[in-house]
Parts: structure tokens; sequence; C-alpha cells
């Protein structure tokens, strides 16, 4: 079975104070999202999907890349996950690489280092030895997923540490969360 590579692009971007939507900010004349839409195509993985929400980006999304729409999205990033998993799972993947659509620094080197890392049943992109995304979760540990609150997988890669192996990666894994964070990139 393949692995899935999806990234999480639902949430309101609240800490966002410039003009529009974060993901649809101008980085160096590329939107946020479609940078990390880019590493992802890049990546070589057979199955992709964004999950979306609270601001359309269906015109950016390139094509091979599934739409996932969130609608309970406000409710957390749990909820995007969840949304991200049941389309891995009804798409027969084995294992889900997850990202964010704020992080237009991840390469798709990354996202392939991390999908190949099948040694132990979750994987974590590092980054100067700090842990960030992609993230890779084998199927078995889907049902151990929170799918409430904005915690994503941390709970279950805390509760399970024996399970972990950390990927060294290039590249740059700060989000975008901020109009100053946006400025890095112009």
């Amino acid at each position: 079975m393949p692995t899935a590579g999806i990234i999480l692009a639902a949430g309101g971007g609240t800490r966002f104070a410039g003009p529009g939507h974060k993901l649809r900010a101008d980085a160096a004349g590329v939107p946020v999202v479609a940078r990390a839409l880019d590493a992802l195509v890049g990546s070589g993985l057979e199955l992709l999907a964004v999950v979306t929400g609270s601001v359309a980006i269906d015109d950016l999304v390139p094509a091979g890349v599934e739409i996932v729409p969130n609608p309970a999205w406000e409710s957390g990033q749990a909820s995007s996950l969840a949304a991200g998993v049941r389309w891995a799972r009804i798409a027969g993947a084995d294992a889900v690489v997850v990202g964010l659509g704020d992080q237009p620094g991840v390469r798709s080197e990354s996202w392939r280092l991390v999908a190949m890392a099948t040694g132990s049943p979750i994987a974590i992109a590092t980054y100067d030895g700090h842990r960030g995304h992609p993230v890779r979760i084998q199927r078995d540990l889907w049902v151990r997923l929170p799918t409430e609150g904005d915690a994503g997988a941390r709970p279950l890669i805390a509760a399970s540490p024996e399970l972990v192996t950390e990927v060294p990666c290039a590249g740059d894994p700060l989000d975008v969360d901020t109009v100053e964070d946006l400025a890095r990139w112009r």
C-alpha cells in the first residue's frame, strides 16, 4: 500500500494581521500555501491531499492533489488531521506523512526522507536537532490520534516516544504565523 502525503491548511490564521489570509499571502512571489503544496507534489508520493477549511485555496491546488474539506476546522488541528486520515484510509494508504500549509520552507526532500523512514511507526523531520514537520504515522496508529482540540499528533508522540524515529532534514521549518514571519520571504 502507498504512503499518502497530506498538508493541513484549514486553520483560521488568527495571529496573522496582514491583509487577507496568511495561506494566500505573498512569499517571494508565490502564495505561502502554494510553496508548501509544490514541496508536497515534488515529494514523489503517490497519494496527495490538502485539508481545507477557513479560506478557499482551490485555485492554488495543483493537479493531482485531492482537496479534502474540513467543515469542523474551527474546532482545531485535530479535526483536520482526522479528515486527512479518513481520506487516506479510503484511498488505501498504509501511512500518512503530514505537513502544514503555512510552512513554505519545508522541502520536497524532507517529505521524501520522512516517508522513507519506515523503521519505526512514527518518523519526524528534525531541523538542526529540533522536531518539526512533516511527520509520518503508520496506519495502525491512526486510531490513537486525537479527533478534537488543537494538538494534532503531539499527544501520540509524547505518549509513545519509543515509536519515534527522528529524520534529519535541511530547509526552513518555521511557520508563517505573523506578518513578521512573512517578512523573511520578501
